[in-house]
């Protein structure tokens, strides 16, 4: 995968970024983590060619603008397809029609600060797109927050690699450990939404069972 990005910030030196960034936002599942592609880039487009720090603002402008590109597409793909998947298979997933519209809520009332902290945390920051479709959150804040959240992830990530060097991939070591209380936390808001649902159809029967 390093070798796959060298090649390509060879190819097409500053807009691989965008490029890069756009693919790892538009296929969560994309085995090209931002993790890698942005200190990368500070590291080989910006300290190795003995450019100053002042670069690392361009590096996370193009990481923005490729993450804004990829999860527009996803949005788009959320919003066209996700809801009505979800409103004729939704019973299947304990998603109920009135889930969609606390989530159509939520996304209206506290969209941007759920984009924006979301654009910033490992794993969640792919993901966000989805549920922001589905609930077509208004789509102008969407890119305003996404691309807010984006820059400020990817110029971290950028002045990491760009203050390691050739360490670069060190900066990914050092995050790994944050990943595993956001899955804890997503493993345990899953199950805990499954279970309140799980509770809330057997009480159902149970009152439909005592009126028959």
């Amino acid at each position: 995968m390093l070798d796959f990005i060298e090649w390509g910030y060879d190819f097409f030196s500053w807009p691989g970024i965008v490029i890069f960034m756009a693919i790892e936002n538009a296929l969560p599942a994309a085995p090209i983590p931002s993790e890698l592609i942005m200190p990368f880039a500070g590291w080989f487009l910006i300290e190795d060619e003995g450019l100053s720090p002042a670069w690392l603002l361009l590096a996370g402008f193009l990481g923005a603008v490729g993450s804004l590109i990829g999860s527009l597409f996803v949005y788009g793909v959320s919003a066209w397809l996700g809801r009505p998947l979800l409103e004729r298979y939704g019973r299947y997933f304990f998603i109920t029609h009135a889930d969609l519209q606390r989530g159509e809520e939520l996304f209206e009332e506290r969209g941007d600060v759920i984009v924006l902290v979301a654009r910033v945390l490992p794993l969640v920051r792919t993901l966000v797109s989805i549920p922001a479709g589905i609930a077509r959150m208004p789509i102008l804040r969407f890119s305003l927050f996404t691309f807010v959240g984006s820059f400020f992830w990817s110029l971290a990530l950028a002045s990491g690699g760009y203050i390691l060097g050739e360490n670069y991939e060190d900066l990914r070591e050092w995050m790994r450990p944050a990943d595993v209380p956001i899955v804890i936390a997503l493993v345990l808001g899953i199950g805990w939404y499954v279970y309140q649902h799980a509770r809330r159809r057997g009480r159902r029967t149970a009152r439909q069972s005592e009126a028959t």
